[in-house]
């Protein structure tokens, strides 16, 4: 440049450095808008990218995102910013911060030269210009410079925030509003979420690294570390080089993307925080009942027991921690982000084959209705039910019977042809009944869809309803909603009594009995505690589904372990499953206090009671008062019955067989002596003899009677195949009421005695 091109840029400077002066001073109070945001209003306005969810305690345990353009986090007040990087910034963007009344003169004067001589043009915009752009979208550069309007307006503004804010109010705007990194907007996102660390937290090194990023959020690394160092040269004591090349990697690392910094809780997240997307509004922060410790507990619990098993084809779980008194939920683990297959499916709500996890509460209905007490026997014996698509024969776990065992056993050692018995004895619609009040929405079908199943689990429940149901029962039959928001309103689903609290007692008493639980289970197995508690374990079919629900007098906990795409597991019950996370959850619950044994109700009383000879010792047992046997327990349902064959068989006769080979044998079960057998009222021996009758074709009645020819048990069922000759069978007898009618008759109206 020429000695006169220099000095025509120098005079235009200086021209351009009175005008400004002279807009400054005189201008400047004319121009002041009408309307200017306070720092109140600013920081009213702000809203964070993340809303957070809560413990009870007010610690954050889980971040969602609800603004998809930016990432910014709760407003900083300058206090709790560095130093280090107050200074930096103020270093890189406005050298006379505290000199100028919101627009640098000098500044405006030097750009201009630079324009004037060639050179690229410096920014002169203002740490308070800039804040006046971050505040109205009007001012923001739209793909190329400023207008003159809009510089002229950008600086009114600026005059204006500076004649109504104070230095320290406009610089606390500048470091909340400011865009740092992408899209990391504010100190608190660049420091949380960039550097992992609270803005007061800063060094140095990081303090420039910032700084610098503010004229260039975008930039490449090397431009980031040139610029970084160029302010450390200006800094009287600036630090090692070394140092800021660190805290540039540092600053510059993946952060992780769109995903929350806290994911403690994601599953209780998606039922109470609000979706994110645009147009929607933000939302504060929403205060859960979780507790952050007993939800660490339970998904490290959790975790563990994953990986124990996984080579068992086991990838998800879930656990639910509540608190007896409230309802209100302490920990809501719905699976494992890492370990588990599908990170956004809750496996507290999603409905899978409840197992034997519903037995107590048929037997709870069944003490109730005082059809059955803890002593009662129950035949734990080959057991065939005619259902719809043929016969179902309930097995027990091990594949094996135990004979005549009482309530108290066959329910703690979880024995499921007693659980089919004690379904019979309530009826299944009525159990049904009972199972929608313990709050089993999805039991919409009717009792012929689930049939005798339904008491070995076929029917579909989810984790927060069994664990609702069992908090039932520690609460003495009284059923209430859960709650994952403290202060959550029961209504509609006002509390409600299900079982009598007897009944609800004797259950939890039988469940916590860890001696009748070893016919199965074994003295000592996982479901033994130290202190007291109730617990119920669950596999359903082909071993797709672990469950083991329990509570102390305090808490109710409930783990479910499987797969959620339905594939089984190999070799993996409820006890090696799901117990151990229960057992474990359970113990750190009470790890200073623990559970003892809750009181029984003024209406249950002890009683001694003895049983058959062979079959359990003499022991003191618990009734519901006026229920105990004066005699050796009675046999619950104990009247004859014909087991052989099944009501509803179709009998096909084979033709490569002699008929003379082939025969049906006549079976019965409990007191058959004096009693006798008649096929189509035609007698074929005594009740306590093995009887083997030759089938022909046709339908027929099997009946077991008394000396009177009154009807003890009857069942019909069919024979299909050829008869020799193809001759037709004469029905020679009908059945009728209670009684059988024998004689040459074509309908019972025509029969006589």
């Amino acid at each position: 440049m020429t000695v006169r091109a220099r000095r025509v840029a120098w005079a235009a400077a200086g021209a351009a450095l009175l005008g400004v002066a002279a807009l400054a001073v005189v201008m400047g109070p004319l121009a002041t808008p009408s309307r200017v945001l306070s720092p109140v209003d600013v920081r009213a306005r702000h809203r964070p990218s993340e809303v957070s969810l809560r413990d009870r305690h007010g610690e954050v345990i889980h971040e969602l995102r609800t603004d998809p353009r930016r990432r910014r986090l709760a407003w900083t007040a300058l206090r709790d910013v560095s130093p280090a990087l107050r200074a930096a910034v103020l270093a890189a963007e406005d050298r006379r911060f505290a000199e100028h009344g919101g627009v640098d003169a000098r500044a405006v004067a030097a750009a201009v030269a630079e324009r004037l001589a060639g050179r690229p043009a410096r920014g002169a915009s203002t740490v308070t210009m800039q804040v006046a752009t971050l505040l109205d979208p009007g001012l923001r550069r739209r793909g190329g410079p400023r207008t003159l309007a809009q510089k002229w307006r950008q600086m009114r503004l600026a005059w204006a925030i500076e004649s109504r804010w104070s230095k320290d109010e406009i610089l606390e705007a500048y470091l909340n509003l400011v865009t740092f990194r992408g899209e990391l907007e504010g100190v608190g996102a660049a420091a949380g979420i960039a550097l992992g660390k609270a803005p007061h937290g800063i060094t140095e090194p990081e303090a420039l690294v910032l700084a610098a990023l503010i004229r260039s959020p975008n930039a490449e690394r090397a431009a980031v570390a040139r610029r970084a160092h160029a302010l450390a040269g200006r800094t009287p004591s600036p630090p090692a080089r070394q140092a800021v090349d660190a805290a540039v990697d540092r600053a510059l690392a993946p952060s992780g993307g769109a995903g929350p910094r806290v994911a403690l809780a994601p599953h209780a997240a998606q039922q109470l925080l609000p979706p994110w997307g645009p147009g929607r509004s933000a939302a504060a922060d929403v205060v859960s009942t979780l507790d952050a410790a007993a939800q660490r507990v339970a998904a490290e619990a959790l975790r563990r027991q994953l990986a124990a098993v996984r080579e068992r084809h086991v990838r998800d779980g879930s656990v639910l921690v509540v608190d007896n008194e409230t309802g209100e939920v302490l920990a809501y683990v719905g699976g494992d982000p890492d370990l588990g297959t599908a990170r956004h499916v809750s496996g507290i709500r999603a409905r899978r084959q409840a197992g034997s996890t519903l037995k107590p509460f048929l037997y709870a209905q069944a003490i109730d209705e005082r059809l059955l007490t803890p002593a009662s026997l129950l035949e734990d014996t080959l057991l065939e039910v005619p259902v719809a698509g043929g016969l179902y024969r309930p097995q027990n776990y091990d594949g094996e019977f135990k004979g005549l065992v009482s309530v108290r056993t066959a329910l703690a050692s979880s024995l499921n042809v007693p659980a089919v018995r004690a379904l019979e004895l309530v009826g299944v619609e009525a159990a049904l009944g009972r199972l929608r009040r313990l709050g089993f929405d999805g039991l919409t079908e009717d009792g012929d869809f689930y049939g005798p199943s339904l008491a070995l689990g076929s029917a579909d429940v989810s984790l927060w309803e069994l664990v609702g149901a069992y908090r039932a029962l520690a609460n003495g039959g009284v059923w209430s909603p859960l709650a994952l928001r403290p202060g959550a309103p029961v209504a509609p689903a006002a509390p409600r009594r299900v079982y009598s609290a007897e009944a609800a007692w004797l259950v939890a008493h039988v469940l916590a009995d860890r001696e009748s639980r070893s016919a199965t289970f074994g003295l000592e197995n996982p479901l033994a505690t130290r202190f007291w508690t109730a617990v119920k374990t669950g596999t359903s079919k082909e071993m797709r589904d672990n469950w083991c629900v329990g509570f102390s007098r305090r808490y109710t906990v409930g783990v479910w372990v499987g797969n959620f795409s339905g594939e089984p597991m190999r070799n993996v019950s409820g006890i090696t499953g799901a117990a151990p996370v229960w057992v474990e959850v359970m113990a750190w619950l009470h790890r200073s206090a623990p559970s003892g044994a809750p009181p029984a109700p003024p209406d249950v009383e002890a009683r001694p009671v003895s049983f058959p000879a062979g079959g359990e010792a003499a022991r003191r047992e618990w009734f519901v008062r006026g229920t105990a046997p004066d005699a050796p327990a009675p046999v619950a349902g104990g009247q004859p019955r014909i087991t052989s064959p099944v009501a509803g068989t179709v009998v096909a006769l084979d033709p490569d067989i002699p008929r003379g080979r082939q025969r049906l044998v006549l079976e019965a079960s409990g007191p058959v002596s004096g009693l006798s057998w008649l096929v189509d009222g035609r007698p074929l021996g005594r009740g306590d003899e093995l009887v083997a009758w030759e089938p022909v074709p046709g339908r027929h009645a099997v009946a077991l009677v008394d000396a009177g020819r009154g009807v003890v048990d009857v069942v019909r069922f069919e024979v299909r195949g050829a008869a020799p000759g193809a001759r037709t069978l004469q029905k020679s007898s009908v059945l009728t009421g209670d009684r059988v009618y024998s004689g040459a008759c074509e309908t019972p109206e025509r029969c006589s005695d």
